[in-house]
């Protein structure tokens, strides 16, 4: 079976203008008094002469749409000698014959909207300019100790000549206030964006589902997942995750080498990355094609707790009641099931479903799996707002070895996950498109030629 393309076209690309809107947006929060140093990721050797493949750093890409590694973009607004300036390797004719053109400075400003461009190692000598003036500084200390290092030096000596100059910056800021808080709420080119990958996504899952059969392996089910991906203009957001029968008791497991066995359950936990911007999709399903009474019970039991907190995904509802609605229906489940005895309010205060569900029911979404923004405000929960978008994916996981249940629950793991956008109204699945009820699912697996 040929792996399917998308049946709608893919988002047109972001042009100068639109990361020049980010940019402005970005000035309305920090004002004329701020200035915000972004580094580009570097390169990350692989092996011996091999580089792992480059992937731009999120908010240096949101703001800049620059795909070079290295780089550092300096915005500061209102700044008479332009706000937007980047700092780049230099064309190098020799390196561009092995790796590839570069822009230099000059297609910094002629094709990313650059203000002004200098190569890298005039960094520090234009550094007291871009400062002057500027009373604090928004950066991420700590992600790059030399770039801190070169910066925070700069700052000390402009306030050692401070009496006799422009005043030099106050305080460095983090990005959680003002570019996170920017990336958090999607305009609708980013939701577009996530949309597609969404979408390819789905198919990817589809696919993997109506291949799978007891004697392959999860290596196999991962290569089909990454080919519709690939014919997409598509790759992973994140490690993808095909653990098959107790494998799947393993929350990040990413060595997807098992043999597919009849009996087990698959746990597919995969994402297509479109341009920056990633889905994130987790089923549970029967290699065979069947879940057993066994497992139709625990998954029946997950799926009502995502249904549960996916209606928790509106307007001025929290992350923790998601959590909150999803938990109560999973420990009921336990309960029912004889996995927990007691009363479900005393279970849930003690901790107790923390032993067969471990981790939270989301996370936001965006240009990273686990993308910025905070997810509490003042020490409250943060309200959620149209434009938010987060995974709800309650989970079970009774590890093999648990003698504390009964022995045809061991080695069960099941997670349901789709990406949900907060709306005006009720919530919109992204990811609808992937059969989640078991007859849906039962019916796609047995349906191997569509």
């Amino acid at each position: 079976m040929n792996a399917p393309v998308a049946s709608k076209a893919p988002p047109s690309p972001l042009t100068t203008d639109d990361f020049a809107r980010r940019r402005a947006a970005l000035a309305e929060i920090i004002g004329e008094d701020g200035v915000v140093i972004l580094p580009a990721n570097r390169e990350q050797p692989r092996n011996r002469d091999v580089h792992y493949p480059f992937r731009q750093d999120s908010d240096f890409l949101y703001l800049t749409g620059f795909p070079e590694p290295d780089a550092i973009a300096v915005f500061a607004p209102g700044r008479g000698d332009g706000a937007f300036v980047l700092f780049v390797r230099p064309r190098d004719a020799e390196r561009e014959i092995w790796d590839g053109r570069r822009y230099g400075t000059e297609g910094a400003c002629s094709a990313f909207g650059a203000d002004a461009a200098f190569t890298l190692d005039a960094f520090e000598a234009q550094l007291p300019n871009l400062l002057a003036g500027r009373r604090h500084v928004h950066m991420q200390l700590g992600d790059r100790p030399e770039l801190d290092q070169r910066v925070t030096q700069c700052v000390q000596r402009m306030r050692e000549l401070s009496r006799r100059g422009p005043g030099a910056p106050e305080a460095f800021l983090g990005l959680d206030t003002s570019l996170h808080e920017l990336r958090l709420i999607k305009d609708e080119q980013e939701l577009a964006h996530m949309r597609f990958a969404a979408e390819v996504s789905a198919a990817a899952h589809r696919k993997a589902m109506q291949m799978a059969a007891p004697g392959l392996t999860e290596w196999q089910l991962q290569a089909e997942i990454h080919a519709v991906l690939g014919r997409n203009d598509m790759e992973p957001g994140y490690g993808s995750i095909v653990g098959a029968g107790a494998n799947a008791c393993v929350l990040h497991y990413i060595e997807n080498r098992a043999t597919l066995r009849d009996g087990d359950l698959i746990l597919i936990d995969a994402g297509g990355e479109y341009h920056g911007y990633t889905a994130d999709i987790t089923r549970t399903f029967p290699a065979n094609g069947r879940f057993s009474a066994e497992q139709a019970a625990v998954y029946d039991i997950v799926l009502a707790a995502q249904q549960a907190a996916i209606d928790k995904v509106r307007r001025s509802e929290t992350v923790d009641a998601m959590h909150a609605a999803a938990t109560r229906v999973l420990t009921q489940g336990m309960v029912d099931l004889g996995w927990l005895q007691g009363a479900v309010d005393g279970l849930i205060e003690r901790g107790a479903q923390r032993r067969f569900f471990m981790h939270g029911t989301g996370h936001w979404l965006g240009m990273d799996v686990h993308d910025v923004g905070r997810y509490r405000v003042d020490d409250h929960p943060r309200p959620l707002q149209p434009g938010m978008v987060t995974t709800v994916e309650p989970g079970l996981y009774v590890q093999p070895d648990d003698e504390s249940v009964d022995a045809q629950w061991r080695g069960m793991g099941i997670r349901i996950e789709d990406d949900v956008l907060v709306t005006d109204g009720a919530p919109e699945i992204l990811t609808q498109a992937v059969p989640k009820e078991r007859s849906a699912i039962e019916a796609l697996m047995a349906d191997r030629g569509a």
